[in-house]
């Protein structure tokens, strides 16, 4: 990768996490830049519409990057292969359903289903990438994989920090090793204030026999309803939806295991 092109890209995922926009002074220093070839791409950045200045020197994205990335979801035909049988969960559980695709080491969030119609609802942003060691789906996924391999790309990620997550999140591999042993006997990952404080969660890798895991269906909700006792009456049922979406999902290329989700394919 050419470094203009590194230097573009870092600019766009630093403004990518702050919506209203930064200064020029920060970019430049929080990105370790030059702040004139900064300023320099930035420009570029501008005329190519991804960014738009804003007062006092500050910056920030356009929807150009949101549009592109929501155009090729509804484009690959996911939404449309995976939603039916999320929106079926989720009248079933009257809880939050999410699907998280697999690309590389990547799991991101690109769909959701909503059961519950009052009370508290868990509900992080679309489009994020989930945080490996503290994340429902990203315990079902490291579960499918050995001890060392799960520890490789957990310790290249980096382990998610109560103080940003809920106070069960794992901050060593040691202590992350048996949560995956566990997930592993009962086939499904379960977690209680560890993506967050307060809430659960329960994941199942969506995978065909045989092959790699291409993401995870999720069930979240708060632990004042879903409790332990009720995600593993869930479990057994979030499994078979999730092979029922295995089975249909080849037909959408973010859901083909063509080793996009293998271990071996580290970045």
């Amino acid at each position: 990768m050419s470094g203009s092109m590194e230097k573009a890209l870092a600019i766009l995922e630093y403004l990518a996490s702050r919506p209203h926009g930064a200064p020029l002074v920060a970019i430049a220093t929080d990105l370790n830049q030059i702040r004139s070839g900064c300023h320099r791409t930035l420009n570029e950045l501008v005329k190519s519409g991804y960014v738009r200045p804003l007062r006092r020197g500050e910056y920030a994205l356009t929807t150009k990057l949101s549009s592109m990335g929501m155009s090729f979801l509804s484009k690959s035909g996911i939404i449309d292969i995976a939603q039916p049988v999320m929106n079926r969960l989720a009248r079933e559980t009257d809880e939050l359903v999410r699907l998280a695709i697999l690309d590389g080491n990547r799991l991101t969030l690109v769909a959701k289903a909503v059961g519950s119609k009052v009370g508290l609802l868990y509900d992080p942003d679309m489009g994020i990438d989930l945080t490996l060691s503290c994340s429902a789906a990203g315990h079902a996924w490291l579960a499918t994989l050995s001890d060392q391999q799960a520890t490789e790309i957990v310790v290249r990620q980096g382990l998610g920090d109560p103080a940003s997550y809920g106070p069960n999140a794992p901050v060593t591999v040691e202590a992350l090793l048996p949560m995956l042993q566990a997930h592993r006997k009962r086939g499904f990952s379960m977690i209680q204030d560890m993506y967050a404080s307060g809430m659960s969660s329960v994941a199942a890798v969506v995978r065909r026999k045989g092959e790699p895991a291409a993401g995870a269906l999720v069930i979240a909700g708060p632990s004042s309803r879903f409790t332990e006792e009720r995600m593993l009456r869930l479990g057994p049922s979030l499994v078979k939806m999730a092979n029922e979406l295995a089975l249909i999902g080849s037909a959408s290329p973010l859901l083909k295991t063509d080793g996009r989700g293998t271990w071996g394919n580290m970045a």
